[in-house]
């Protein structure tokens, strides 16, 4: 089992503008957990516009979730939140290596959720959920393109990054939780089977995930 620094959660003036659905908001706060501070919920409700008030605006005028305001910085992109809060809060390197070479690839393989595994999800599932669109069968192979990146990423490797548990592995496992909930295949990957079921196992608040996969579950009914 690798270090990891929760072992007595550290209270903070931190707030943190989320929806437990949200796969961002549930890596952000798995970050957290791994790095042993409490945030300050602030719940928001975008079905009914609270990301659109005035004085949300004024703290994040991009008008997005999560966003994290600590004593008076405000940060939003949740895998930027999740590197400040390691940067700052963390007590090993195990999450962030030091390694610049390692660490690149942490960087990479988180860029590769957000604008790959991630987004793929968003444009295909999204315009189905929120617009009642039809499914485009052309984005739907974009995401087992994706899938199938990331199984051969974790060819003969343990986690995302090696053989030690990263950042990235939250930020990933976060995202094929999001996937499961909507029934895609997963087992069509054994690579990704494989590490996703291990890291169920280990990933710092994987509870908190599950419960926020339930909300989530919700726009699938």
């Amino acid at each position: 089992m690798f270090l990891l620094d929760f072992l007595k959660p550290k209270p903070t003036n931190m707030d943190f503008y989320y929806m437990p659905g949200s796969s961002p908001c549930r890596a952000a706060l798995m970050t957290a957990k791994a790095v042993g501070v409490e945030l300050n919920l602030k719940g928001l409700n975008l079905m009914a516009g609270e990301h659109l008030k005035p004085e949300y605006l004024k703290i994040n005028p991009q008008h997005t979730i999560p966003t994290l305001v600590d004593n008076g910085f405000t940060l939003w992109e949740s895998r930027a939140i999740m590197v400040y809060l390691v940067e700052k809060y963390g007590k090993c390197d195990s999450l962030l290596p030091k390694c610049t070479k390692k660490r690149a690839v942490v960087h990479q393989r988180l860029y590769f959720d957000m604008g790959t595994l991630y987004q793929r999800f968003a444009d295909y599932y999204f315009p189905q959920i929120f617009a009642k669109a039809p499914a485009d069968p052309m984005k739907f192979q974009k995401m087992e393109d994706a899938f199938s990146f990331f199984n051969t990423f974790l060819e003969g490797q343990k986690y995302a990054v090696g053989d030690s548990f990263t950042l990235a592995d939250i930020a990933l496992v976060a995202t094929v939780s999001t996937y499961e909930a909507a029934k895609f295949d997963i087992n069509k990957y054994p690579n990704v089977a494989r590490w996703y079921k291990h890291c169920k196992t280990v990933t710092p608040g994987i509870e908190i995930n599950e419960s926020g996969i339930e909300h989530f579950k919700k726009f699938f009914e």
